[in-house]
């Protein structure tokens, strides 16, 4: 499931986002507003998809199912000069990541976060950094298909 550790540049992204929690989970929403509109970014990095979430950490006590957060659906572009009317823009800044492998569904998910958070984090003397959550959804990534592949970007610091 651990790929690596890696530094990610900063990275200027552009799509749509959401206040949701896990309860509520409104994800499906800004992925409806963003793909058939995918043909209007002329100035993508790739064809790769982030699914990014911001999480306050600075009031956050306990996470549960309810807990609120900011949801996104982005792609890379190189800039922001030819931003599609209603885009949203998000810079996500320079940090330091640890990249996992998930292979399976959504509902497997809970496996992959349940390793990451309660393993390898502490067992490898890492802790979550304050930034931004992402998966890269790439060529093998199948949409809730038991054979889908995306990498898991986790920020850490010690």
């Amino acid at each position: 499931m651990f790929l690596r550790i890696e530094t990610t540049k900063a990275k200027k992204l552009i799509g749509f986002s959401t206040t949701t929690s896990l309860a509520e989970d409104k994800t499906a929403t800004i992925w409806k507003q963003l793909m058939p509109r995918l043909k209007e970014i002329h100035n993508a990095v790739s064809a790769d998809l982030f699914s990014l979430q911001v999480y306050d950490f600075k009031t956050l006590q306990e996470f549960t199912p309810f807990t609120e957060f900011t949801k996104y659906a982005l792609v890379e572009v190189k800039d922001f000069y030819r931003v599609p009317e209603g885009f949203k823009t998000f810079e996500l800044p320079e940090g330091d990541y640890a990249v996992f492998l998930h292979k399976g569904t959504h509902a497997d998910f809970v496996k992959t976060s349940q390793y990451i958070f309660g393993e390898w984090i502490p067992e490898n003397g890492y802790t979550v950094d304050d930034s931004p959550h992402f998966e890269v959804l790439g060529d093998l990534y199948k949409n809730d298909h038991p054979e889908s592949q995306e990498e898991v970007w986790i920020p850490i610091k010690r």
